[in-house]
């Protein structure tokens, strides 16, 4: 049987790491824009985004509802309408920072 010669200045390690990434048995490594793991990060810094997420949800949520009653006439109504939609917004948004990323699993190879 003849060995694959292919490029002699390639460790053993570096070939085995290209056939591993190539059926996907390693983790994928991030890409450099993708969003890093919430979950790996400081506490602070991850009370702070929540905390964040949650006060603009409801912010934005007021300020549309101020801003249909200024221009329908219709004081406050809109406002008292939007502020819950505001709070649903918030809890959706905290709940997709924690909840469980979907892992597609090792590529079987077949398409």
């Amino acid at each position: 049987m003849t060995q694959d010669s292919g490029d002699p200045d390639r460790s053993f390690n570096e070939r085995l790491k290209v056939a591993r990434d190539r059926r996907g048995m390693d983790p994928r490594s991030k890409a450099p824009g993708e969003e890093p793991d919430v979950l790996g990060k400081s506490p602070l810094g991850v009370g702070l985004r929540v905390g964040l997420e949650l006060v603009s949800a409801f912010v934005v949520a007021v300020a549309i509802g101020y801003g249909l009653d200024w221009v329908f006439d219709t004081k406050p109504i809109l406002t008292v309408a939007f502020i819950p939609l505001g709070g649903a917004a918030g809890i959706v948004n905290i709940y997709r920072t924690f909840a469980p990323k979907p892992d597609k699993g090792p590529k079987t190879g077949v398409s």
